[in-house]
């Protein structure tokens, strides 16, 4: 059974049986279920509108046929962006006045998976009482549609990607001048995804020299699509053979980011955050969050520049809640996704591509130099995958009672503490395993305390 429904959404592989994959049926029951719920809790002030944009999944057009003709049938207009990045679709929906949006993506996952985000009036992700209430509304196929002459109608629109590059550029510390000015040359992998769609125009619009790798947008992707570094060895090979300044990374929705120096070397899927947030913090002062996954690096940083910062539990929504508590001026997840509230509440790698290169023009070094700048952490990330009689929160509970005596947070899976390291282990909101990130000094270290966490869980199952 790969259907799974989380903070994260609907998600699953394509095809199979009804009830254990996201297929037709399934698709129609859920998208009713989230449009009964956008009518129960947006009555006043209501536009009738849901905006809905999708990756370049092979099962993209499927998926979004079912999706348009079942809001139509609730009731709801259409607005359809086509191929569009989830935060372009995140943006769209305020834009557009929309009562809601869904984004049709399975995010990193490889491509027989597809998934529905959805999206309140806001264009941010539903927090998790309200995800709850839509599965219940599932659950129960308490669902009335629309009679024939009050059928929603469609529209396609095309015009948020030059309208989500507009206001990146139009960001204050987004300085477009010195990014033309110091001519950079990028290698950028759009893993054939929308990516490959919407990044040339933004570097087009920066004036920044580019090339594409993977750039057609088929859904067929080239290698696995996350963005780690046993993943890019294309364009790693590639940046080593010099002639580039900078290599950039998306997923196939482009909420992530990751970046390559210019010798070959990665960046460090963590240090996305921490560069982008230290230029932000150096022209804004204020607060951090991350979530508990994420490096410590972020947080030293912040209170190097006078900040204060603060975790939360791992998910896009978590985050943005915690960054709206605190103030914070910005913030984020160590998968490369930087959330920065002067644009919107929502991972955006055109955001974090703009303020990286804005603050590699200031800074007129190399980027292999802006990385030696900060902390030096190392982090490790393993997986554990789950049998369907692996009981989690069992397993959970135990490690939390053998390091009783360390700093543990149990508010997201068990994070343990130590003076130099920390390990966090946690149950996915997306796949059908346990996460196991360990952190230290060095990758050896790291690596280590990783590994002893995993055997103790796999001695466990």
């Amino acid at each position: 059974m790969t259907l799974i429904k989380s903070i994260s959404g609907i998600r699953g592989t394509i095809g199979g049986c009804t009830g254990d994959t996201l297929n037709p049926l399934d698709i129609v029951k859920f998208v009713t279920a989230y449009a009964t719920f956008i009518r129960r809790s947006t009555r006043n002030g209501a536009t009738g509108r849901i905006v809905v944009g999708r990756d370049a999944r092979i099962s993209g057009r499927m998926v979004d046929s079912v999706v348009c003709g079942t809001l139509m049938g609730m009731g709801y207009d259409v607005v359809n962006i086509g191929l569009a990045s989830t935060p372009t679709t995140e943006l769209a929906v305020s834009m557009a006045g929309a009562d809601g949006g869904i984004i049709i993506t399975a995010s990193h996952n490889p491509r027989q998976w597809n998934a529905l985000k959805l999206l309140n009036r806001y264009g941010e992700f539903l927090n998790k009482e309200e995800g709850n209430e839509v599965l219940a509304i599932a659950e129960k196929e308490d669902f009335e549609y629309a009679d024939v002459d009050s059928l929603g109608h469609y529209i396609e629109d095309n015009t948020y990607n030059k309208k989500h590059i507009d206001s990146v550029l139009a960001l204050k510390l987004v300085d477009v001048e010195a990014v033309r000015n110091a001519c950079f040359k990028v290698c950028a992998d759009t893993i054939n995804s929308v990516g490959g769609i919407i990044l040339p125009q933004l570097f087009e619009a920066l004036g920044v020299e580019y090339e594409i790798l993977n750039g057609e947008p088929n859904g067929d992707f080239a290698h696995n699509p996350e963005p780690l570094e046993k993943n890019l060895g294309g364009i790693m090979g590639k940046m080593k053979s010099g002639g580039f300044d900078l290599g950039i990374v998306v997923d196939p929705d482009v909420d992530r980011l990751a970046f390559i120096c210019e010798d070959g070397t990665m960046f460090g899927e963590e240090y996305t955050l921490v560069s982008v947030a230290d230029y932000v913090l150096e022209h804004t002062p204020g607060n951090t969050v991350s979530n508990l996954s994420s490096t410590r690096a972020l947080r030293d940083v912040t209170v190097g520049r006078g900040g204060s910062y603060a975790a939360s539990a791992v998910g896009e929504v978590n985050v943005t809640t915690k960054m709206k508590e605190t103030g914070a001026v910005i913030g984020g997840e160590g998968n490369g996704g930087v959330i920065y509230p002067e644009s919107h509440y929502g991972r955006d790698a055109l955001v974090g591509i703009a303020l990286f290169l804005s603050s590699l023009a200031h800074k007129k070094c190399k980027v292999s130099e802006l990385r030696a700048s900060y902390p030096n952490y190392f982090i490790v990330k393993n997986r554990i995958d789950l049998t369907p009689s692996t009981d989690v929160p069992a397993i959970l509970r135990k490690v939390k009672e053998m390091y009783k005596d360390a700093d543990v947070n149990d508010i997201d899976g068990v994070k343990i503490d130590f003076s130099d390291c920390w390990v966090h282990l946690r149950a996915s909101n997306t796949e059908p395993i346990i996460r196991v990130y360990s952190e230290a000094p060095t990758m050896e270290e790291a690596d280590a305390l990783g590994k002893k966490l995993m055997q103790v869980v796999l001695d466990m199952q």
